[in-house]
């Protein structure tokens, strides 16, 4: 069965694409990593003194000695009145449960917890405008404040009345069931059953317009705000509901009723905590939107119908490899990190794919499509993303800065070969780019993706799931290209044939490159020089063309290893003994 995408990645996909439209709906869950107790928590505690001051026991069920003493269920607001008799000392007391001694804080209690700061971050970041709670406590206030965001909070009837509409806020966050400095906050049965007015119309709103994220609530007790959920007349975005365990039948209902995408998750720290990184990272590596992406194809292929188009096509294409070259040199890409593992290898190369997405999209349809006069903008877009930005670093990394022009060419190749077009071959192989001190050398031998790499396939080794193979980087290559054989190629036989002939093509050209070198000859093959007779399939049909006909043969007439007949045969004669080396050293 095909592997299916982890519910939090889908989840940090939708939110980083659709930046600002998801709303928090957040529960005591969220804050109980904080050891700060829940509303109702406070309310059977707040029983155990009276029944103290009576010298009653009211264990172990202090809510049900309140019902038979007082005939009625505790309620906050009242037991507060019996406590405290002015609203400082109801004020005091409240602050001895949501905030943290001196100890409390040296033992770090009481504080914004990791989920809160990761909620924090998405918030500074922009992806969320939004945050409903039943927590009448500060954390998210206090974790928004550390990171320099001021949100309006509404708690209150009043604070409706007055507040600025919601989207013209950077952060607003609504405390369904008050604030704890207000004696008027919501945690009895009655107080949860039916919300004011004005609450009932905001929540509406939020409900209407915004998708959803519910963590740490249970749904069992808020009579109210389920109401509000049921009634939302419209599923304009999607909800998430990230749950510890199985969902509770209030909760079930609620997932029910809006198609909530369940989200299993080990704690509110752990889920916030991975959605704010894997957030973090499409936004770093700006990965385009698909739809961009889609966009930029349709409008390549208008430019490239028509010669008129060639301005457009130029500033298409420009303006798509700077913004690559902006994410690829940013500070994002660090050449020196403290490991590398498959793993940090891995997702570089993920980062790599991710912000060349559309430029590669487009080459493989410019490949196929581009006329000669048409080239120019993609082999100045291959010389430009060639050049490495830092010289320093891990070996291995700084070589990899070469990996997206590496996708590029491919696509490129990929798309002439499927169109039969060897002339953009010859063009790309040919295109001189800056390398080591400010020497040109030919794409065919700095973007090979053997010959790539200082220390050979060493490096490529620890690409995920290629380290038993022998070209790990070529291997990798066709994995990646395989969606697009669906597009360029009528099977996937035919596309890893088309696969193979590029590769074949590059170790020809490669070798003509450096004919005239003397002593040690050495040629990078593809995959296909380990499949099993497809190197020789290769040889017999390069040959069978330049013997049959002669001059004409199109791998003459594209001079991509040999401007006669006699000098390609010459190549194939001179690849035939590093061919067999490699077959028996599989290295």
């Amino acid at each position: 069965m095909p592997a299916e995408i982890d519910p939090i990645s889908s989840l940090a996909f939708s939110i980083s694409t659709n930046k600002g439209v998801y709303a928090l709906l957040l529960g005591s869950g969220v804050s109980r990593s904080s050891k700060i107790p829940t509303g109702w928590e406070i309310t059977l505690d707040l029983v155990r003194k009276v029944a103290a001051l009576q010298g009653a026991e009211c264990e172990p069920d202090p809510s049900a000695w309140y019902l038979a003493t007082f005939g009625k269920q505790p309620d906050y607001s009242e037991l507060l009145d019996v406590l405290c008799k002015s609203p400082a000392e109801r004020q005091q007391l409240v602050r001895a449960y949501l905030e943290p001694t001196d100890e409390e804080r040296s033992e770090g209690d009481k504080q914004p917890t990791p989920a809160h700061r990761a909620i924090a971050n998405l918030v500074k970041a922009g992806f969320v405008r939004v945050i409903l709670t039943t927590n009448f406590d500060k954390l998210t206030e206090l974790a928004l404040h550390d990171v320099g965001v001021v949100p309006t909070v509404l708690s209150s009837v009043d604070h409706i009345a007055g507040a600025l509409p919601l989207v013209h806020t950077a952060c607003t966050i609504i405390k369904i069931h008050g604030d704890y400095l207000d004696t008027r906050i919501r945690n009895t049965a009655s107080e949860l059953a039916e919300y004011p007015e004005e609450f009932k119309q905001l929540l509406d709103r939020v409900f209407d317009e915004y998708g959803l994220i519910v963590c740490g609530w249970s749904a069992e007790w808020d009579d109210a705000l389920r109401a509000a959920l049921v009634r939302a007349p419209y599923r304009r975005f999607s909800t998430y509901w990230a749950t510890r365990g199985d969902p509770g039948m209030q909760a079930q209902d609620l997932i029910k009723r809006r198609a909530a995408h369940v989200v299993p998750i080990g704690g509110a720290d752990a889920f916030f905590s991975k959605l704010g990184e894997l957030v973090t990272i499409l936004e770093s590596f700006s990965q385009p939107h698909p739809l961009s992406t889609a966009a930029a194809v349709a409008s390549l292929k208008k430019y490239l119908s028509e010669e008129k188009y060639a301005i457009q096509l130029d500033d298409l294409v420009s303006e798509e490899t700077n913004r690559v070259l902006n994410v690829m040199h940013g500070q994002k890409f660090d050449m020196s990190p403290r490991d590398l593992d498959s793993k940090s290898l891995g997702d570089r190369v993920h980062a790599y794919e991710a912000v060349s997405t559309t430029l590669i999209e487009m080459a493989a349809v410019a490949g196929y499509w581009a006329k000669p006069e048409q080239l120019k903008p993609w082999l100045r877009s291959v010389a430009k993303v060639s050049q490495r930005k830092h010289e320093s670093g891990l070996v291995a990394l700084v070589e990899f800065q070469r990996y997206p022009a590496c996708l590029i060419a491919y696509a490129l190749g990929l798309g002439a070969v499927a169109a039969g077009n060897l002339n953009v071959l010859r063009e790309l192989f040919s295109t001189r780019i800056v390398k080591e001190h400010r020497n040109d050398v030919l794409a065919v031998v700095a973007l090979n993706p053997v010959a790539m790499f200082e220390r050979g396939t060493a490096g490529a080794k620890l690409l995920p799931g290629k380290d038993r193979h022998y070209l790990p980087l070529n291997s990798w290559l066709e994995d990646y290209f395989a969606p697009f054989g669906g597009r360029l190629f009528q099977s996937d036989q035919e596309y890893r044939n088309g696969f193979d002939k590029l590769e074949f093509l590059w170790s020809l050209a490669y070798a003509h490159s450096i004919r005239a070198n003397d002593g040690h000859f050495w040629v990078p093959f593809g995959n296909f020089i380990y499949r099993s007779d497809r190197y020789s399939q290769l040889m017999k049909e390069f040959r069978d063309s330049l013997t049959t006909a002669g001059d004409q043969s199109p791998y003459v007439l594209s001079s991509i290893f040999g401007t006669s007949a006699q000098q390609c045969l010459e190549i194939l004669d001179k690849i035939e003994p590093v061919a067999a080396e490699w077959s028996r050293q599989r290295w």
